[in-house]
């Protein structure tokens, strides 16, 4: 039972602490609208989505209303579609005429995106698979809401690098086709290695093939609230900082549950997970770099950082998997540079390189997320990135994902203005030496030893 001072306590939370909501996302099976004919294909998408999540936002709206919580986004997450048009599709011309769907139904319902523009290519890719990659610049240069991802590896599989050299010449692609808005269509645009089924955050969502036909998932975003709760224990033991950051990552994780639960009983659509991801913003307070500096460090990126971040991630699990028996989705600390303005302030005093970001992603809950880099910057040099991380992820057994935007006509010193949650971000320096040779090698990198566990 909730009693008075949890209510007061999360009041002041949601009003001082940027304590929010960050997404109600319903995830939608298109595995029924399957059909030869595009045309009948593109009618059955619009359709389901249509009639499956008509009344989300204003459900959020009214929940937002009733317990005074902020919502900020509501998306929807759909079976990647390279799997749904693989039938109907003959170029990839067809499969953006997807995207073109799903962004008109994604205006038509008032969510600001939707998700699953996706292949599973971990290892190997179908025709489909490789015509809706191919599709991703025309597809992302025509739409608003559309989001696309693509797995390219998995701890049981290995990595697939001829899919890893594809989307490295994907991603700048991408950055061409949408040069005018600083190529922001890469940020729309995520790699996954270990890509997680259910989800709700973009721009990797994506209904999993083994979820129900609608579930509600929902993400929650509280790095205020921690960094407010640390200032009250500086100086104490690792003890004491563990505990605080556990007990209040349960807290948020309440938040979740009681949103999600009552969003599944107004949409008469089951409950999937809570993912509790300390997803910073650009606001003034809401930063991952903010707590990481309250536990003792200058910048982000000083000596300490991935131990200080490895602490964070862990006890923000356990706090969160105390309060809602299905927490899932990616759950942990999210480091991106362009949405969080200590990421950013600490690209600009040279505290935190793309090498510490790496170093960083072993141990956060995604990866390298929202860097811009030098438009000039080679596809070979985005593919060696890409590898580094899936390695990472692979050997490690967790999720690990690129979201990189090569800013086409800016390099090293400047900066990229994209607006709303998406902030604006330093251009940060690539290493300047060739894997040319490396990503031209082709097939597969073996999974690890340890994924043998039958």
């Amino acid at each position: 039972m909730i009693n008075f001072f949890e209510v007061n306590e999360t009041n002041k939370m949601i009003e001082k602490e940027n304590l929010d909501v960050r997404t109600i996302t319903i995830g939608i099976s298109l595995l029924d609208c399957i059909c030869t004919d595009l045309e009948t294909l593109r009618k059955n998408i619009y359709d389901k989505i249509e009639r499956t999540a008509r009344n989300l936002v204003a459900t959020g709206e009214a929940i937002e209303k009733e317990f005074g919580i902020p919502i900020v986004n509501k998306r929807i997450s759909v079976t990647p579609i390279a799997l749904v048009g693989g039938a109907a599709c003959k170029t990839s011309e067809d499969f953006a005429k997807i995207a073109e769907t799903l962004d008109q139904v994604a205006k038509e319902v008032g969510v600001n995106f939707i998700g699953g523009y996706s292949a599973l290519v971990s290892k190997g890719m179908t025709k489909a698979d490789e015509l809706l990659i191919r599709s991703i610049p025309l597809a992302l240069s025509k739409t608003e809401r559309v989001c696309s991802s693509v797995n390219l590896g998995s701890t049981r599989t290995g990595i697939n690098m001829d899919a890893v050299k594809l989307m490295g010449e994907i991603v700048k692609e991408t950055a061409e086709y949408t040069k005018e808005d600083d190529s922001l269509g890469c940020a729309k645009l995520v790699v996954f290695c270990n890509a997680p089924d259910d989800n709700p955050f973009m721009a990797g969502a994506f209904h999993g093939v083994t979820e129900a036909d609608a579930v509600i998932n929902v993400g929650v975003s509280g790095p205020g609230v921690v960094r407010t709760a640390l200032e009250k224990v500086r100086g104490e033991s690792f003890e004491v900082l563990c505990e605080t950051i556990k007990k209040t990552a349960f807290k948020v994780t309440r938040v979740g549950q009681l949103v999600a639960k009552e969003a599944s009983r107004l949409l008469q659509i089951p409950f999937g997970i809570v993912d509790l991801s300390l997803a910073p913003t650009p606001a003034i307070g809401d930063s991952v770099a903010d707590i990481l500096c309250e536990i003792g460090l200058e910048y982000a990126g000083a000596p300490g950082t991935t131990a200080a971040l490895a602490l964070l991630n862990d006890q923000v699990k356990k706090g969160g998997v105390m309060a809602s028996s299905y927490v899932g989705g990616l759950s942990g600390a999210f480091i991106p540079v362009s949405e969080d303005q200590g990421m950013i302030d600490a690209v600009m005093a040279g505290a935190l390189t793309l090498e510490k970001l790496e170093a960083m992603t072993c141990v956060c809950s995604v990866g390298l997320d929202m860097i811009a880099i030098p438009g000039d910057t080679k596809a070979s040099t985005i593919s060696g990135i890409i590898a580094d991380e899936m390695a990472i992820g692979m050997v490690n057994q967790k999720t690990t994902a690129v979201r990189i935007i090569p800013v086409i006509g800016k390099g090293v010193g400047e900066k990229v203005e994209f607006g709303g949650l998406l902030g604006y971000a330093p251009i940060m320096p690539v290493n300047p030496f060739s894997c040319e040779d490396f990503i031209n090698r082709g097939g597969r990198i073996p999974a690890p030893i340890h994924s043998f566990k039958n």
